[in-house]
């Protein structure tokens, strides 16, 4: 029986049986369905606007995050809009709270993270900010500003350094926490997060080199590089720490 050939025409014989020229009419509709949507969500633009916190974030920010004796006053910090991949590859659009000297290259890095479809699992100020209750269940919110001292290192446990986190000035943005953990001595505080600790397994959402050189091309450094056995893999900062 002679071989089937990928370049039958419409209506020909194909190992011997005869396609009805309607159902190659289908194929190529079904296809131009599928295929067009795809073509457009690959070309969709990135989008970027900065503002400076509206009424309702700023009371949003008060009742939790912010407080008197923070690094930076409410009006040093800006809401960066952005566009950016879910991890069903959607085009979404996300907010964080950010210093306003760093909401214009930031913009770039989320620019860049989106043309190399880096996918995000929630970007928005309700996740970040909203009531516990509300916030999603997985824990898996990037975000930038918060107002707290740097968390310490899993090896030695506490809540805090005594000194300001890099997010207290709106200065550090953290990705996808559960796919990249802040681990020490072999321990993470939240357990969800061990399969995750093998950085050479790439699964979606864990960073990957080239989120690495995004983030360097504005002077950022990454947690995932610091010496010794403490490694914060979502953690990029304007001074790496």
């Amino acid at each position: 029986m002679p071989a089937a050939s990928h370049d039958a025409p419409h209506g020909a014989s194909v190992g011997g049986y005869r396609r009805p020229a309607l159902l190659d009419s289908l194929a190529s509709e079904v296809a131009r369905v599928f295929v067009l949507p795809l073509a457009l969500l690959a070309g969709a633009p990135f989008h970027t606007a900065t503002e400076p916190l509206p009424a309702p974030v700023r009371a949003q920010l008060k009742h939790g995050t912010w407080h008197r004796g923070c690094p930076v006053a409410l009006s040093q910090l800006r809401v960066l809009t952005v566009t950016y991949r879910g991890f069903d590859g959607q085009t979404r659009t996300g907010q964080l709270v950010v210093n306003r000297s760093a909401a214009a290259p930031l913009a770039r890095v989320f620019r860049d993270l989106y043309r190399l479809g880096f996918p995000i699992r929630h970007l928005d100020l309700a996740a970040s900010y909203g009531p516990p209750a509300s916030r999603p269940a997985d824990g898996d919110v990037s975000s930038s500003f918060e107002c707290r001292q740097a968390v310490p290192s899993p090896c030695v446990g506490g809540r805090g350094t005594g000194s300001w986190s890099e997010h207290a000035y709106g200065e550090a943005v953290d990705l996808n926490p559960l796919e990249n953990p802040y681990v020490g001595c072999g321990q993470s505080r939240d357990p969800a997060t061990r399969r995750f600790f093998n950085r050479s397994v790439h699964r979606p959402g864990m960073v990957t080199a080239a989120v690495v050189r995004a983030f360097a091309s504005i002077g950022w450094g990454w947690g995932g590089s610091w010496a010794g056995s403490t490694k914060d893999y979502m953690h990029f900062s304007a001074t790496g720490h």
